[in-house]
C-alpha cells in the first residue's frame, strides 16, 4: 500500500498558558518571542520546511493575536513602505490564501481533545501535530527529519528524546522494540508513568505524524492522566494495527512551556545570531564572572 504524502499539520494553541502568568493573561503563550520571532512562527516555519501545505490552528478564547500574526497587516505595511523600510521581515508571517484554517476548542480538555477538534479539516489524510512550546532547533528541522523517515516506514511516527530517569514521570514514555539507528519500533506508550515504573527513558516530544484513524479512536477516548483526554492514550490503542515508530531527533530541544527552558532558548538563539550574538555572549560571560 503506497504511503500517503503529508500535507496537513495541526497546531493545538488553545491552552491557557497559566505557567507564564501574568504575561499570558492577554497574550497567547505561543506568541511569546524567541528573540524577535514568536514560538508559533518557528513551528510554522518548521512545517513549511517539511512540505506542509495547510496549517490547522486549534484555538481558544483570547487567541486572536495568532490569527492576526499570520494575516496581512495593512496599516503596518503601508506605514513601513511609506518610510522606505523593507517588508521582507514579514514575508513568512503571510500564509497563502487557503493555506490556513482555524477551529475553536471551546474548553481545554487535553491534547487529544484539541487534535480531535480538527477532525473535519484533516479528513481522511495523515497529518502532523506540532506543539509550539517544544522549541526544536536542528538542520534540517525536526518535522523534516520525521517526514523523511515517514516516507520510508509509513504509519505513525512520534518524536523521541532520551531524558534522565528521574524525569520520565513528566512525559509520555515509549516501550521500545527493535532499534535501527534513530528509528525505534514503538511497542507501547505510557503517559506520565509513576516514578520508577517507566519502560524506558525514551520520552515522547511534541511532534507527531499520525494516520487519520486516530480521530476515530479519540472520538470515544476517556479521560486519562490529569483528567484530560490524552493523545498518548489514543496512540497506544493503535499500536499493532499500523506501523509505529519513534524518531530520535538530531538537534536541540528547549521546553518553552517552562520558564527556565524559555529563558535558556532565548539566550541560546541570541548568542547564535550574527546581529546580536557578540554583544549577548560578552554580557553572559561578564555576568558569570
Amino acid at each position: 500500500m503506497p504511503i500517503k504524502p503529508l500535507r496537513k499539520a495541526v497546531f493545538p494553541v488553545g491552552g491557557l498558558g497559566t505557567r507564564f502568568l501574568p504575561a499570558t493573561k492577554a497574550m497567547p503563550k505561543e506568541m511569546l518571542p524567541i528573540v524577535d520571532r514568536p514560538l508559533i512562527q518557528y513551528a510554522v516555519d518548521e512545517a513549511l520546511e517539511a512540505g506542509i501545505e495547510q496549517m490547522i490552528f486549534v484555538t481558544g478564547r483570547g487567541k486572536s493575536a495568532i490569527e492576526d500574526h499570520f494575516d496581512i497587516a495593512y496599516e503596518l505595511e503601508a506605514t513601513m513602505a511609506a518610510r522606505g523600510k523593507p517588508l521582507d521581515v514579514l514575508d513568512q508571517t503571510r500564509l497563502a490564501p487557503g493555506a490556513v484554517a482555524y477551529v475553536r476548542q471551546q474548553e481545554p480538555m487535553g491534547l487529544g481533545h484539541a487534535v480531535w477538534c480538527a477532525r473535519d479539516i484533516v479528513g481522511d489524510e495523515p497529518f502532523a501535530v506540532l506543539l509550539a512550546d517544544d522549541f526544536m532547533l536542528g538542520k534540517p528541522g525536526c518535522l523534516k527529519q520525521m517526514v523523511d523517515a515517514y516516507m520510508q516506514v509509513g504509519g505513525n511516527l512520534i518524536c523521541a528524546q532520551e531524558v534522565p530517569e528521574d524525569q520520565t514521570h513528566m512525559y509520555g514514555v515509549i516501550t521500545p522494540g527493535v532499534r535501527n539507528g534513530p528509528l525505534t519500533e514503538v511497542k507501547g506508550l505510557v503517559e506520565k508513568p509513576a516514578k520508577g515504573t517507566a519502560p524506558s527513558n525514551l520520552s515522547v516530544i511534541g511532534r507527531y505524524i499520525l494516520q487519520p484513524e486516530v480521530m476515530r479512536v479519540l472520538e470515544n477516548q476517556e479521560k486519562g492522566a490529569g483528567g484530560e483526554i490524552q493523545l498518548t492514550d489514543a496512540m497506544a490503542r493503535m499500536i499493532g494495527d499500523q506501523p509505529f515508530h519513534g524518531l530520535t531527533f538530531d538537534g536541540k530541544r528547549y521546553d518553552c512551556g517552562d520558564k527556565a527552558g524559555y529563558v535558556t532558548a532565548n539566550l541560546s538563539v541570541a548568542i547564535g545570531r550574527e546581529d546580536i550574538g557578540e554583544t549577548v555572549r560578552a554580557f553572559a560571560v561578564d555576568l558569570l564572572r
